[in-house]
């Protein structure tokens, strides 16, 4: 019986896949069928869905090319295995199915959140509800596309490499199971959609932040322009950037995190499997699928509780909707775990003892990985949001200078590592006791599992930003705006959740396929030995990797910075008549700065991401690689920490200055335009490439370092053909 669920299983996962896709595309009939507005709201927002489509465009075409040269270096890695190796060129073909999978959710979404913006705009005119429900409805198309793909992607394969594992791999023994090979070929799957977020999130941030900082410092600082004025010629770079960052960047942030979460997962599942008697099931390497498909179901069911009235508050639907599917998506574990576990469990090693595993431990596992990543998230919106102490200091310190806010916003960006980190090493301890390596796993993929409301509600965001943008740009009336402003300032706020989440599950994720690798090199023997000064420079190494990534991205930035704000001084100076209004900006200028900068600058990031793996394993061994995972693994997830809260702290403490002016404890009213916010927007504007370049950005690297180790483990594996560089050199 169980083995008839879990067959039936495996094979429904690219049926909850179609089922995801399905209703993406009815959220997209949907969101299309609103009214654009009036011609001049058309025509700002052609403008702003043309430079973003411009800009994926030219970014894709520099990608296949990296796409290509690494799927031929991947296939002939992998044409060489011993009879004891479970490599396979096919690993290949799934890196470049990951690849396009997060390419095209990424254009899916962005399209479809291009053509939201100046809807909810329109919307906005009948109030605040419609406004969300267009803004929403948006959000949802990139939601469901990136689960919808991502599922149908690994679904196909994994069923086409199982069914066909005689025919794919002749080169099965009975030493090597042909799971093994199917599982090791789907890494690839992986790689694929890392290689391509790492690339999206570090491109499209550099190209927003090059945008924003432009536009404030020059016209908001400089000039004294609002927010969004049109006669600001960066304003339709921003607007596009938003887009480019928070919508497809975000995506595809997304997808490689869901894809490693389940992957890794898969791996370790497999080795419970092989672990196992005469009576082995593979229960453990099909639940990762089942319980995503289960995220898929709670998740739609999620987006209709998304339901406010007028005088509500849009937060709580929103929150409604997340935690609503989280909670279904947890007890629908359990029933999975209980369907589809062997009735006698799995034994497995925790500590130094040897265990069993039941159901319920798998359970339990996902309800930590929830409760963490819920927790990290409140804690995120703690130190990010409005009226909150945090973002309250840095507003105060504002009153003496720029300099004591930068101080003040460093402060509170290092103090919010503390309890997000105690609170991961605490899920990871507690999960690990319940269920092993593979309940880390699970509790990983527990956080992930309703990515398809969650997306939404993160995509939501920026379609609101631009929709404000849209009605500044095409003078709608005050109401319009302060309608967009209301659903902006909630979209800050789940984007800094979301962003908390996206740390947290990095890190479990990271974790997990830490294990996974362990597993496929074969280090279960040998271990990883801290005292072994190969594996303790490995950690030196890794601790310093984001730390030179974070300065090859805040680089990039501020170059592309310089140039778009002497463009724009440049066309306020020879212009006339630009800032009395009687004359139109350049703005397409703008928008070539920022895609040129973004293409040249994220190239090297990327590079360093992928490369710095292979080198320390094929010099020194999986031992040392293992050192670099260690490091890369805990620096990473501080350092993200760090920069998201900085600057989102930052962010709020300028937005404090921008309603009636901040109010400061003994009664005196700070007042925008003053000296004190022209502190804040500074400090705002170094905490951009913070929060919105460098932050996320390390969330990726570090799942990206991970899964390319995973992927390269077979070649380097102990006891394999493979001799390091170092020992050939110097023994």
């Amino acid at each position: 019986m169980i083995q008839q669920l879990v067959d039936f299983g495996a094979y429904s996962v690219p049926g909850f896949a179609l089922i995801a896709l399905a209703f993406a595309g009815f959220k997209a009939v949907q969101t299309a069928k609103q009214d654009p507005g009036t011609e001049e709201m058309q025509t700002i927002a052609r403008r702003i869905q043309e430079g973003a489509m411009a800009f994926l465009k030219t970014e894709y075409t520099w990608l296949a090319g990296f796409v290509l040269i690494v799927a031929v270096l991947l296939g002939v890695a992998n044409s060489f295995g011993g009879p004891e190796s479970d490599q396979t060129p096919l690993i290949a073909v799934s890196f470049v199915l990951g690849a396009v999978a997060s390419g095209l959710a990424g254009f899916i979404g962005m399209r479809i959140a291009t053509l939201a913006n100046v809807r909810t705009t329109f919307a906005a005119r009948k109030g605040m509800t419609a406004a969300l429900a267009v803004s929403f409805s948006g959000g949802s198309v990139m939601g469901f596309t990136v689960v919808g793909l991502a599922l149908l992607g690994l679904g196909l394969l994994y069923i086409g490499y199982v069914e066909g594992a005689s025919f794919l791999f002749p080169s099965a023994s009975e030493s090597v199971n042909p799971l093994s090979f199917a599982l090791n070929a789907l890494t690839g799957f992986s790689m694929g959609a890392s290689s391509i977020a790492l690339f999206a999130r570090v491109g499209g941030g550099i190209y927003t932040k090059a945008a924003d900082v432009g536009a404030d410092l020059v016209g908001k600082v400089e000039s004294g322009l609002p927010e969004d004025d049109p006669r600001n010629p960066a304003v339709i770079a921003d607007n596009v950037g938003d887009n480019v960052g928070d919508v497809a960047g975000m995506g595809a942030d997304l997808f490689e995190s869901y894809v490693g979460a389940i992957i890794g997962t898969m791996v370790l599942g497999l080795g419970l499997y092989l672990n196992m008697d005469e009576n082995a099931s593979i229960g453990p390497i099909v639940l990762p699928l089942l319980i995503a498909g289960a995220g898929v179901i709670t998740s739609i069911l999620g987006t209709l509780a998304v339901r406010t009235h007028e005088d509500g508050n849009p937060q709580h639907a929103l929150d409604m909707g997340a935690f609503g599917a989280a909670g279904l998506t947890a007890l629908a574990t359990f029933g999975l775990a209980w369907a589809v576990w062997p009735e006698e469990g799995i034994k497995t090693t925790i500590g130094s003892a040897t265990a069993t595993v039941q159901w319920w431990g798998v359970g339990v596992a996902t309800v930590i990985g929830l409760a963490v990543g819920v927790a990290v998230g409140l804690i995120t919106a703690y130190y990010c949001s409005m009226g909150k102490k945090p973002v309250n200091s840095i507003a105060m310190q504002s009153k003496t200078g720029h300099a004591t806010n930068i101080i003040a916003g460093l402060g509170v960006g290092m103090e919010s590592t503390a309890a997000p980190m105690l609170l991961i090493a605490g899920g990871v301890l507690a999960s690990y006791q319940v269920a092993g390596l593979y309940g880390i796993a699970i509790a990983a993929l527990g956080m992930l599992s309703t990515t398809g409301i969650q997306l939404a509600v993160d995509a939501f965001g920026p379609i609101a930003d631009n929709a404000g943008g849209i009605a500044e740009m095409s003078h709608q009336a005050p109401e319009i705006r302060e309608r967009t402003d209301r659903l902006d300032a909630v979209g800050n706020t789940t984007a800094a959740i979301g962003k908390g989440f996206a740390i947290a599950s990095a890190a479990m994720t990271a974790l997990a396929l830490f294990a996974a690798f362990s597993q496929q090199a074969r280090l279960g023997d040998s271990g990883i030995d801290i005292l072994e000064p190969k594996v303790m420079a490995g950690v030196f190494v890794g601790g310093m990797l984001p730390f030179l990534f974070s300065s090859l991205a805040m680089k990039a930035v501020g170059d592309a910075a310089m140039e778009m704000i002497e463009e724009v001084r440049r066309q306020f100076r020879e212009i006339e008549g630009l800032l009395a209004g009687t004359a139109e900006p350049d703005t397409a200028r703008c928008v070539d700065i920022s895609t040129r900068a973004a293409i040249k600058r994220m190239m090297v990031p990327g590079l360093l991401a992928v490369l710095t793996p292979v080198v320390i394993g094929v010099t020194f061994g999986p031992q040392a690689l293992g050192g670099l995972l260690a490091g890369v693994t805990v620096s990473g997830v501080a350092m993200a920490i760090f920069m998201s809260n900085a600057g989102g702290a930052w962010d709020n403490a300028k937005k404090s200055f921008e309603g009636g002016g901040f109010k400061m404890p003994d009664g005196t009213v700070l007042e925008k335009g003053s000296e004190a916010h022209d502190a804040a927007v500074v400090g705002d504007t170094v905490g951009d490439p913070f929060k919105d370049t460098a932050g996320p950005s390390l969330n990726i690297l570090v799942k990206l370092i991970s899964v390319v180790a995973l992927v390269i483990a077979p070649i380097i594996a102990v006891g394999g053909n493979f001799t390091p560089l170092w020992s050939l050199l110097f023994n």
